[in-house]
């Protein structure tokens, strides 16, 4: 479960691992809605990670500000994928709250690295009907400049981001690979995942604090 620097922050910022949610829940997209989206979305997680508040309290708004761009059950489901259905519902409950955690502290853990992060907007095109790709370019002090692609659907009458793509490398399947092979390491279980999920929050907490 090891994570490079700009794949951390894909999956701390999005939004990304992000995962579709059922087919019927998503509605035509709107261009410009997704893409104003995408520049709110951007601006409050960007705010959060410069701000001077202690980390605790960043860490919070970032929770928010994740909490409301990001369907987190579609993507922790499309992402655990088919040994969702062979987890037990207690096992299925702590997954989603691990996996809204181990968002939340990738991002948290880091605002040193991110400090001063800024992004600026590119094109925004249909992917289909019913998703866009919003275009960013990601700065860091020191660091080579980045172009993140963001995937917006509409989800119960709301933008969400459901995917997030570097290099033409979709972060979400990525991530399903990783936690997929977890699973099948172990035999199919479950258990061995959140495990692990439990012990990658406990460095990136301690990693935070230090």
């Amino acid at each position: 479960m090891h994570r490079t620097p700009r794949r951390l922050l894909l999956l701390a910022a999005a939004a990304v691992a992000a995962g579709l949610p059922a087919p019927l829940a998503a509605q035509q997209v709107d261009i410009q809605r997704a893409t104003t989206f995408i520049q709110t979305t951007g601006d409050q997680l960007v705010a959060a990670i410069n701000g001077r508040g202690a980390v605790a309290q960043r860490r919070e708004q970032v929770a928010q500000v994740l909490r409301r761009a990001v369907d987190v059950e579609g993507v922790g489901r499309f992402i655990l994928g088919r040994w969702w259905r062979s987890a037990t519902p207690e096992q299925q409950q702590e997954y989603l709250q691990l996996f809204e955690q181990v968002l939340i502290r990738n991002l948290s853990a880091r605002f040193g690295e991110f400090q001063g992060v800024r992004f600026s907007l590119g094109r925004t095109q249909a992917r289909t009907e019913e998703d866009a790709l919003v275009n960013t370019v990601i700065e860091r002090p020191g660091n080579p400049a980045f172009s993140l692609d963001w995937r917006v659907a509409e989800i119960g009458g709301q933008p969400k981001i459901v995917d997030v793509i570097a290099e033409g490398t979709s972060l979400r399947l990525t991530t399903r690979s990783e936690y997929s092979s977890v699973v099948t390491r172990n035999g199919g279980n479950v258990a061995a995942l959140l495990a692990a999920m439990r012990q990658q929050i406990q460095q990136l907490a301690a990693r935070e604090a230090s």
